[in-house]
């Protein structure tokens, strides 16, 4: 029996015609048949007589490799440096540094629009973000620890902590990150004018036949497709919502607790027949859950006119968390809408906002949670820069992947795809990449490439 977990070889240097990160390879060669360091390369200016050694689109886009890669830091650029047959004239970490800091805020505002245009290419592609559906928007905030107070626009958060509370807007049929704001760990939760900003700047991601009417104060006739937006309590406040529909976007947000929805929970609590019984994403029934709508027990003069109140309980469970009505028994939680619909659907579209931890968690394993600068600009071009590479990531596995892999997240498609190996050959004046035998995902591989071919 076998008892050793390596086999004894003998290591030295100077080792030629093999290569590392293939699937990073495929993710470039997406990106450049999308034209994105191009579009970003139109939005940055040329600082003086000279254009840079480096062109600052495609110190972005390898940039983005390296956070899709895993990535923390400008240093990390060197692993790709190291595979010039793939990745070409790679830029040194201090040329990404100077880049980061070179990006003015009216730039990266140009940068957001030239990444605009892009993702309009994909979702003109994806069959996710086509039909006539609503599209539908998630906002949330996290909290990013920082251990060095030196760095400038970071505060003590309500945990105890210190570090930033960056804001965040998703699409959820994709999971990509619309916009963002950077702010101090201090920064309220629910600041209308951030929340309001970052759902304009969300909005303007969108492509042109989505966005239309869903601008400040554009008229009704000019929507196109509906939108809506899911917020948890943080948007729970009148300005935000009637700032929602002064844009024509429908909401649903968690609703607060205070005494008039306490008293409206309490009427409900002999009216058993009125309870519906809850459903989970996939239509099945939630096992003692129900739903009611309690609209015509509240009065609601500050919020939109047809705002609707819903609510769901569900038996008391260990560490459930707090509860809108005080009970030994139930869980009572509920949400403002104004969206037509039957509750109990209503309630699982509303649950559903829990995927925007998920798309969280994919930022914060790609890059969120290390901010290397002490410049404010340069942290927030680095919160642009972790959001587009993982939009870039989102948009590569809606596009050129399938099953298993369309889903998964940041650290297995590092494991399975991005850092594949290979074997350099050259024939016929031509170098070509030949993927190691019997890796898992090499099929895959080969099809990402030829779907990357086929794109115009």
């Amino acid at each position: 029996m076998e008892t050793t977990s390596a086999r004894s070889v003998v290591v030295e240097p100077g080792g030629t015609g093999v290569v590392a990160h293939v699937g990073l390879h495929s993710l470039c060669a997406f990106a450049d048949r999308l034209g994105l360091g191009d579009s970003l390369s139109s939005a940055i200016p040329v600082r003086g007589e000279r254009s840079p050694l480096h062109d600052r689109g495609k110190v972005l886009v390898h940039q983005m490799a390296v956070l899709a890669g895993g990535g923390e830091s400008c240093a990390d650029v060197e692993y790709l440096r190291a595979e010039e047959t793939l990745f070409g004239f790679v830029p040194s970490d201090s040329t990404v540094w100077r880049t980061f800091h070179e990006i003015a805020p009216t730039t990266r505002a140009a940068l957001q629009v030239s990444l605009a245009e892009v993702r309009e290419k994909v979702w003109r592609r994806s069959a996710a973000t086509t039909g006539t559906d609503p599209v539908v928007l998630d906002i949330d905030a996290s909290l990013v620890e920082v251990h060095n107070e030196g760095k400038e626009g970071t505060g003590p958060n309500y945990k105890g902590g210190y570090g930033f509370h960056p804001l965040l807007l998703f699409a959820d049929a994709t999971g990509e990150a619309l916009s963002s704001m950077l702010r101090p760990g201090n920064a309220g939760a629910n600041t209308v004018a951030d929340h309001l900003v970052v759902l304009d700047e969300g909005v303007a991601q969108l492509p042109d036949e989505i966005a239309s009417g869903h601008h400040l104060d554009d008229e009704r006739s000019l929507v196109g497709r509906e939108v809506v937006i899911r917020s948890d309590s943080a948007g729970c406040t009148e300005d935000f919502l009637s700032g929602c529909r002064a844009r024509n976007i429908g909401f649903s947000v968690v609703a607060r607790r205070n005494a008039q929805v306490e008293a409206a929970i309490f009427d409900a609590t002999g009216m058993e027949k009125c309870w519906a019984p809850a459903v989970r994403q996939d239509g099945e029934l939630r096992e003692g859950a129900a739903v009611i709508e309690l609209t015509s027990l509240v009065d609601l003069p500050a919020y939109p006119e047809g705002t609707r109140l819903i609510v769901r309980r569900e038996p008391l469970h260990p560490g459930a968390q707090q509860s809108l009505f005080p009970s030994v028994e139930f869980r009572y939680w509920g949400f403002y809408t104004d969206q037509a619909g039957d509750p109990v659907v209503l309630d699982a579209f509303m649950r559903a906002h829990a995927h925007v931890e998920q798309h969280i968690s994919r930022l914060k394993d790609s890059g969120l949670c290390r901010f290397p600068f002490s410049d404010l600009e340069a942290n927030r071009n680095w919160l642009f820069a972790v959001c587009a590479a993982a939009d870039l990531v989102r948009w590569f596995q809606l596009l050129c992947l399938d099953g298993d892999l369309q889903l998964a997240r940041p650290k297995a498609l590092r494991w399975s795809f991005f850092h594949a190996p290979g074997r350099l050959v050259r024939s016929a004046r031509r170098e070509i990449v030949r993927i190691l035998d019997g890796w898992p995902t090499a099929d895959d591989l080969l099809a990402a490439y030829r779907r990357i071919a086929l794109l115009t």
